[in-house]
C-alpha cells in the first residue's frame, strides 16, 4: 500500500536574490521526495534564481499569496480567494519565507485549516503585525539565538531554532583561476578582501573601504560582490570607484570563483535597522576554507561564536583595520589552521544534512 505524500507549499515572493531562495532551494532539492511533494508558489518568476529553482521540476505558482490590509471592506473577500487558492491545491502545510510581517496569509492558510510555519529570517521587530503573525501560525522558525529571548521568550513552546545552512558539497576549498586573477588586474602579492552582500546601507560597505584606506597598503585589495544598482551602491562607486584598489563586480550568481581567489572574507555589516539572522555569504566563504571576519553583531556571532578573535565592533574603522593587518601577517601555518578550523565549523553546525533533518521533524510532528 502507498502512503499519501505530505503536500508542502513553499511561499517566498521572489527570487530577486538568491539569499533565502536559497534555503528554499535546499529545502526543495533535499527533502526526502518518497515522504514529502514539495511546490513552490511566488509572486513573479523574474530574477536570476529563478531558473535554478525551476529547473529542480517542481511546480511553482505565480500567484499573490498575500493582499493589502486596505480597502478594509474587500480584505476578508480577498483572503478567502487566497484561502481557496490554498485549499484547492489540497496542501497539508504551508512553509512561508516571506520577510514581512503580513498576517493576511497565516491568516488566510487559517480559514483554510492548513498549518502554517513561518521562518524569521532578519532581525527586526518594529512591525506592529508581527506578535499576531506569530499566533495565527502553528510553528515559527527563528534562525539564532537572539531571536528566541529578543522576540518569543513569552512563546517558546511554538517556536524552535533552526540555523540556516548551506551546501558543504557545493562550497568547497578550490583553487583560484590565474585568468580570472589577471582579468580582475590582480598579482600574486596582492591580499585581496571580498565581501559579498545585497548592497544595502545596513551592509556597512564603506566601514571596510575606509579601513583599507586606513592601513594605506597598495597590496591590499577589495572585490566587492553584489547588485550595486542601488542608490547606496552608486554612492559607494562614486566616491570609491577612481581608488584601483576596489572593484565592484556587481550581482554574480556563483560567487565560488570570486571567494577562491580571497584571501580574506569581509562582513561589516552595521549594528542597527535590520541586521542580519544568519547570512549566507559568511557561511559559503567559511566552507570554501577562507578565513571571515564580521562585525560582532546578532548572526554573525552565531557564526563565528569560537573565533571571537574574528569580529569587531560594529562601525569601527580602526578595528577592522587593526584586524586585516593582523591576519594578513599571521604565519601560513596558522592561516591554514584557522581555514580548517572554520570549515568544520560549517559542517558540523550549518551543514545542509542537519538543515533538512531539522525541517523534515518539524513536518512529521504537525
Amino acid at each position: 500500500m502507498t502512503h499519501k505524500r505530505i503536500k508542502i507549499l513553499y511561499t517566498i515572493p521572489n527570487f530577486n536574490t538568491a539569499g533565502s531562495g536559497k534555503s528554499v532551494y535546499d529545502l526543495v532539492k533535499g527533502l526526502d521526495r518518497t515522504i514529502f511533494e514539495p511546490e513552490v508558489c511566488c509572486f513573479h518568476n523574474k530574477g536570476a534564481f529563478y531558473k535554478e529553482v525551476e529547473a529542480l521540476g517542481v511546480k511553482i505558482h505565480i500567484f499573490p499569496f498575500t493582499t493589502d490590509y486596505k480597502p478594509r471592506m474587500t480584505f476578508l473577500a480577498r483572503i478567502l480567494k487566497i484561502s481557496n487558492f490554498f485549499k484547492s491545491n489540497n496542501y497539508d502545510l504551508i512553509h512561508s519565507w516571506h520577510w514581512s510581517s503580513d498576517i493576511s496569509e497565516p491568516l488566510a492558510a487559517k480559514l483554510a485549516g492548513i498549518p502554517y510555519v513561518y521562518t524569521k529570517k532578519a532581525m527586526g521587530w518594529k512591525g506592529r503585525y508581527w506578535n499576531l503573525r506569530t499566533k495565527l501560525s502553528t510553528k515559527v522558525i527563528a534562525v539564532n539565538e537572539d531571536m528566541m529571548t529578543d522576540y518569543f521568550s513569552n512563546r517558546l513552546d511554538k517556536v524552535v531554532n533552526f540555523p540556516l545552512a548551506v551546501d558543504v558539497e557545493h562550497y568547497q576549498p578550490t583553487v583560484a583561476s590565474e585568468t580570472m586573477r589577471r582579468q580582475l588586474n590582480l598579482s600574486p602579492e596582492d591580499f585581496v578582501i571580498i565581501s559579498v552582500a545585497n548592497l544595502v546601507e545596513v551592509k556597512g560597505i564603506e566601514v571596510l573601504l575606509e579601513s583599507v584606506n586606513h592601513i594605506k597598503n597598495p597590496n591590499l585589495k577589495v572585490l566587492i560582490v553584489g547588485d550595486d544598482t542601488g542608490a547606496y551602491a552608486q554612492k559607494l562607486k562614486t566616491k570609491y570607484l577612481n581608488q584601483s584598489q576596489f572593484q565592484f563586480i556587481g550581482k554574480q550568481l556563483d560567487v565560488r570563483p570570486y571567494l577562491a581567489l580571497s584571501d580574506l572574507f569581509v562582513i561589516p555589516t552595521k549594528d542597527e535597522g535590520r541586521r542580519e539572522g544568519i547570512p549566507n555569504a559568511p557561511l559559503e566563504a567559511m566552507a570554501m576554507e577562507r578565513i571571515v571576519l564580521g562585525s560582532h553583531i546578532t548572526g554573525v556571532r552565531d557564526i563565528l561564536e569560537p573565533f571571537p578573535e574574528c569580529m569587531f565592533q560594529a562601525g569601527d574603522i580602526v578595528g577592522l583595520a587593526e584586524k586585516i593587518e593582523t591576519f594578513q601577517n599571521l604565519p601560513d601555518t596558522e592561516k591554514l589552521q584557522l581555514k580548517k578550523a572554520m570549515r568544520k565549523r560549517v559542517v558540523d553546525v550549518f551543514s545542509i544534512n542537519d538543515f533538512l533533518k531539522n525541517h523534515q521533524s518539524l513536518y512529521l510532528n504537525l
